[in-house]
């Protein structure tokens, strides 16, 4: 009977074992997702904040952000589990006090509303550039579906988004592979072409671009992890996946950041810079590319408008659900206005400065509480 029970003790620690693992999984999946979207499933985006800036852009922008955004998604993690605010907003008064939170949080609406509209950009570029179809179709068509995604919830939002966002960074990251593999003596190359070439830059050096990429990343990852955090079952749990949700990636933009330096230029001045790489190697290679490009899209697009309508609804109401539409449709608007690379630029650069006030905010907090030895 004892060694019964035993066996059935040990079975059950396995189990929870593996189910805690699949949540991390889960858990570091979600952020994957969040964080690809348009600008880092096209390329566009690591083109400007990582390739542009040769050596030093890939290997310093990808450690400096490797270490932050890893930072980052712990704390806002295990801020949210901690706390349980009903509003995933209070974050920022968490951070920043009331009068500079209060402004955190209006301006971080305001920025993830923008960045969906970047999402309906994106989307537009890849059916104008790959498939020769009207930018609107592309833009209206992601609207529809991650406006309808939306209506269902965060609950089945992380259950969808957190099995795609793997699956993504895998692929991206073996194309990287294949254009460092095809033309490994292109990257030194590309190093040397690049203050010859038209690439536009994030900022003026490495250092900042970096700043500015986390600054961007975190105004959207604040309310939407915040919220995630909650559903955690440990402080364990909540770490270690938000530590391998930020390495993954870092890791991800600095592999493909590699690959488009090898094959720079060709990508140079593109809007899609990563449909390009596939059809170095394959026309067919690309198609299938730019669908998993749109699923990137999608994936990230989805949180970014949920969290903008939660900030004034709750989930689920027939308020938020409607409120949500509305947006989609007031978001392809402005997307559809500007290319894509441009929207890029302007959207997240700007704005990605301002995060990097909060960065500084939560860090020093972070180093008040370590020094007194108090909890989160």
């Amino acid at each position: 009977m004892a060694q019964s029970t035993s066996t059935t003790t040990t079975n059950d620690l396995g189990t929870r074992e593996k189910s805690g693992a699949l949540r991390v999984l889960t858990f570091a999946g979600a952020i994957l997702a969040f964080l690809i979207g348009s600008g880092f499933a096209t390329g566009q985006e690591i083109l400007q904040y990582f390739t542009s800036y040769g050596y030093w852009g890939i290997l310093g922008t990808g450690l400096l952000v490797l270490v932050l955004i890893s930072y980052v998604c712990v704390e806002f993690l295990l801020a949210g589990r901690k706390h349980q605010w009903d509003k995933p907003s209070r974050i920022f008064h968490y951070y920043c006090g009331r009068y500079l939170g209060t402004f955190f949080d209006f301006f971080s609406i305001l920025f993830v509303f923008l960045s969906f509209t970047v999402m309906v950009s994106g989307a537009g570029a890849v059916f104008q550039e790959h498939y020769g179809l009207s930018k609107h179709l592309g833009g209206v068509a992601l609207a529809a579906v991650v406006g309808v995604t939306v209506w269902f919830g965060l609950k089945n939002l992380v259950d969808v988004i957190g099995k795609l966002g793997p699956i993504i960074v895998v692929i991206a990251i073996a194309l990287g592979i294949v254009g460092i593999v095809r033309n490994p003596g292109g990257i030194g190359e590309g190093n040397s072409l690049l203050p010859s070439l038209d690439v536009v830059q994030a900022s003026t050096n490495w250092f900042m671009a970096g700043l500015s990429y986390v600054g961007f990343c975190m105004l959207w990852l604040a309310a939407f992890l915040t919220a995630l955090g909650k559903t955690t079952r440990s402080t364990q749990e909540a770490a270690a996946g938000g530590i391998s949700g930020g390495v993954v990636f870092s890791l991800a933009c600095m592999i493909v950041g590699l690959g488009l330096l090898a094959n720079i230029e060709a990508v140079a001045g593109t809007e899609i810079p990563m449909l390009v790489l596939a059809n170095l190697v394959s026309p067919l290679l690309a198609s299938v590319f730019s669908v998993i490009i749109l699923a990137g899209i999608y994936t990230t697009a989805v949180p970014l408008l949920w969290t903008v309508a939660n900030r004034f609804y709750d989930d689920g109401t027939k308020k938020f659900k409607y409120l949500a539409l509305i947006l989609a449709a007031v978001g392809t608007l402005i997307g559809l206005v500007l290319p894509f690379s441009q929207m890029v630029n302007l959207v997240y650069v700007i704005n990605g400065y301002v995060g990097v006030i909060l960065l500084a905010l939560m860090l020093v907090r972070t180093i008040t509480r370590v020094v007194r030895r108090q909890e989160i």
